[in-house]
């Protein structure tokens, strides 16, 4: 199934059911209370009433609850380890890392990023979340697909200069990512990707590519990920309470930043930028770089 948030001409943003090329509004305040219902239950209660996909606007199709972002991509891992000049740290093989980053600047689909006074090296990063379904604690790699909801794509934007300071400092990302997160354009639930898993818990086959300004820049794959979501999930899980509404995001792609694919040396995005991320069965995120703030 697929679910998004979405206003119509005539009503306030609402969650809605996304069914062969319409959407029917479902009578609920929003993604979280779908996620109470479930995806079947929430699903029959879908208005009769429905819209051509062009017109609604798309919205961010989730406020979560708590955002992290792992570090799941050998490849990107490497790259970004060896523009520091190191190698990959032998701790990184042990266990999927992740940070805590800003729930609560979330953008949605076409919404212009803000692009903040402190930077002057403004990436985009292409990556795949899942946002979780069912509470729960300790949960086991094999058991985590049963908590999760569904998937979306996310843009962790960078602001890779302040980013660099605070790593050398040795705490962070902080301001380097805190002002703006993507999600969208949908949430696709596990059962529609049924036929592309890829053998592991949480993992697909699905095809990831960014683009900027119409060119593309990157191009991945899903399956390629080192830690799988379920081995994040169980990293998270340990001795915490992951809960429902909460997201995760996979790291980036490799390939699926300038960072990677400059050297960390630029050029970085530009004030009226466009950056499309593109997920298999999951769709488009298009955002607009805004003018540089004073």
């Amino acid at each position: 199934m697929i679910f998004a948030t979405i206003n119509t001409p005539h009503a306030a943003p609402k969650p809605a059911l996304i069914s062969n090329g319409r959407v029917y509004p479902l009578p609920l305040t929003d993604m979280h209370a779908v996620i109470t219902h479930g995806a079947e239950e929430a699903a029959r209660l879908a208005s009769q009433e429905s819209f051509a996909l062009a017109e609604v606007q798309f919205l961010a199709p989730i406020q979560p609850t708590n955002l992290r972002d792992a570090y799941a991509f050998e490849q990107h891992v490497r790259t970004a380890s060896q523009n520091r000049g190191r190698d990959v740290p032998q701790e990184w093989y042990k266990f999927p890392a992740f940070y805590y980053t800003n729930p609560h600047t979330i953008f949605g689909p076409d919404e212009v990023i803000p692009y903040p006074r402190y930077t002057s090296a403004l990436d985009f990063e292409l990556e795949i979340a899942v946002i979780i379904g069912k509470s729960g604690c300790d949960i086991k790699p094999e058991d985590a697909p049963a908590h999760i909801f569904g998937y979306t794509i996310f843009n962790d934007w960078s602001a890779r200069d302040v980013q660099r300071e605070e790593l050398r400092i040795g705490l962070g990302p902080a301001k380097g990512k805190d002002f703006a997160s993507s999600l969208g354009p949908v949430i696709v639930t596990s059962e529609a990707l049924a036929d592309r898993t890829a053998n592991r818990p949480g993992v697909y086959d699905l095809t990831m590519t960014a683009k900027v300004n119409g060119v593309e820049m990157s191009r991945a794959n899903l399956k390629d990920i080192f830690w799988s979501f379920g081995e994040i999930i169980a990293r998270a899980s340990d001795t915490c309470e992951l809960r429902a509404g909460d997201v995760i995001g996979s790291g980036t792609v490799g390939t699926g930043c300038l960072l990677e694919l400059t050297k960390g040396q630029g050029p970085w995005l530009n004030e009226g930028d466009v950056v499309e991320l593109e997920i298999e069965e999951i769709g488009i995120l298009k955002n607009i770089i805004g003018e540089k703030s004073k």
